[in-house]
């Protein structure tokens, strides 16, 4: 007498295991993207804060040098030139930023550089690139970052 037993031997996936597979993963995938892609436009607001903050230290070396920080006009161009001899005397023969590039902010644009004559600030037009905006493209102050 033969002995069949039965033996199953299952070699692939369904249909409906694989498709319940797929909506599982697009469900985690779901809920996970967004906190990846929130996470990554904070840590580049976070960068120019810190970026801000290393051109305010040049711009205090500037002003302990010179006795003032640069004109709103003569801008961070003076950390690479001197912008007046005459009214810069002290100026660090090796300028204060020795790459003849300004500094970009995390979206690759210029700071915007104010001297209000009391304080200065630095802006940056955020991820839009344009004045004002909200949330992630909101422009970032060098006098609210909290470095």
């Amino acid at each position: 007498m033969q002995n069949h037993s039965k033996t199953s031997s299952r070699g692939a996936f369904t249909l409906m295991e694989l498709m319940i597979v797929i909506i599982i993963l697009g469900l985690l995938a779901s809920l996970v993207l967004p906190n990846l892609m929130g996470s990554a436009d904070k840590a580049k607001r976070d960068l120019v804060c810190i970026q801000m903050k290393g051109v305010s230290e040049t711009l205090d070396r500037f002003k302990l040098d010179n006795g003032v920080y640069p004109t709103t006009e003569e801008g961070l161009q003076a950390l690479i030139t001197n912008p007046s001899e005459e009214n810069y005397p002290d100026y660090d023969m090796h300028a204060y930023i020795a790459k003849k590039n300004l500094p970009k902010d995390s979206w690759k644009n210029a700071f915007i550089y104010i001297n209000t004559g009391n304080e200065i600030d630095l802006i940056s037009l955020g991820a839009d690139r344009k004045e004002g905006g909200e949330e992630d493209a909101a422009d970032i102050h060098f006098s609210e970052c909290k470095y």
